[in-house]
């Protein structure tokens, strides 16, 4: 039988190391976390790329890149429910393009074809909804592969509502994120941006792992 000491040694040796191994773990999901939420598909030629709303030009300049790397044929830019001052504008007599509506006049400046991209009408209120307009869309058209652009941050929660809401059809989706985004996973503890994508995104990922977000 252990002497009391002994006992009492070995119990404060297995904390010691437990401590360790915990602060470890720890401070390398600290370090990783950025990455954990940035994580990219690798791109193959698709049917379209089609661009969340949530930036008014990061998000459509990395799909006109993609456009003219000829990933994909054609553009999909989704409408989001606007600002309540667009309506305050509106009633003083000021109105001004939608975000999608903008970007598609960008895009076609920066050499998109007219025909090339598609703005469906439906305004949306969440991811989800967007997945569903694309599920939409790839059923009506014959899509089976899709590019989603969206900020990096937003790329594994966007995966997750995406695929959700495509899921049975066989369309394969590839995530990709925005390069024009001022973000710094790799060192995300250093920006006071990074900080609050990380804070925001963790909750929402979570409540749509367990079912509760739209």
């Amino acid at each position: 039988m252990p002497a009391p000491g002994s006992s009492r040694l070995l119990h404060s040796r297995t904390f010691v190391i437990s401590l360790v191994i915990a602060l470890a773990l720890a401070a390398y999901a600290f370090v990783n976390v950025g990455r954990f939420f940035t994580s990219e598909d690798p791109l193959q030629k698709a049917d379209a790329i089609a661009v969340l709303a949530g930036t008014r030009m990061n998000r459509p300049l990395e799909a006109a890149d993609l456009y003219q790397q000829g990933l994909a044929p054609r553009i999909v830019l989704t409408r989001a429910l606007p600002e309540q001052s667009f309506a305050t504008l509106a009633s003083k007599g000021i109105t001004l393009p939608a975000d999608a509506d903008a970007a598609r006049a960008v895009l076609q400046m920066l050499g998109v074809p007219h025909d090339a991209l598609i703005v469906p009408d439906r305004v949306h209120d969440n991811t989800a909804q967007e997945g569903q307009t694309l599920q939409q869309l790839a059923t009506a058209n014959g899509w089976h592969r899709l590019i989603i652009v969206t900020s990096r941050y937003h790329l594994r929660r966007a995966r997750f509502a995406v695929r959700r809401e495509l899921r049975g059809t066989g369309v394969e989706v590839m995530m990709h994120g925005s390069r024009y985004d001022d973000t710094n996973p790799d060192r995300w503890w250093t920006s006071r941006a990074d900080w609050r994508w990380v804070l925001t995104e963790g909750p929402k990922l979570v409540a749509y792992e367990l079912g509760l977000g739209a």
